[in-house]
């Protein structure tokens, strides 16, 4: 059974993260102190620390990826149609025929992983609520789709 103290600090681990919105990094920062502070004391804080700092680094990993994927498909589109002969020549370019024919599944694989980016955010938001609430009541949470790179 946990005591009161160790729930709260399990909480207010998950409940850290979400300094992301105020302070850059702030979903890494406070959970590590809070985590690294309390760890040796309490098994139940432990756990919940890893699990914080586990999900927060594997939305981390996701983001990269799909931001990897997105960015690279609208650059290609975008120079698709830009007039390359204009910027050797040093003349004005002008995009007159801007078009997505030829380019409109690259746009929709971008388009795609911007959406997933979205979701995540919006998941996470609400699995980091969800998680404080069920480690307030003393159960140990485990986030889905995390990778263990803390065990």
């Amino acid at each position: 059974m946990e005591t009161t103290t160790e729930k709260n600090t399990a909480t207010f681990t998950h409940l850290s993260s979400l300094t992301q919105y105020f302070i850059p990094f702030g979903n890494y920062i406070f959970p590590i102190l809070i985590w690294s502070s309390k760890k040796d004391k309490s098994e139940f804080v432990d756990h919940n620390g890893k699990q914080v700092l586990n999900f927060q680094l594997s939305l981390l990993l996701y983001s990269l990826v799909l931001i990897m994927i997105a960015v690279p498909t609208f650059l290609i589109t975008f120079f698709k149609n830009i007039p390359f002969e204009a910027l050797i020549n040093d003349h004005d370019i002008v995009l007159r025929n801007f078009s997505f024919e030829g380019n409109i599944g690259m746009l929709t694989v971008g388009l795609v992983a911007l959406f997933i980016i979205g979701l995540l955010k919006i998941v996470e938001f609400f699995l980091i609520i969800y998680a404080a609430i069920k480690t307030s009541n003393g159960e140990k949470y485990n986030y889905p789709i995390t990778i263990p790179f803390i065990k």
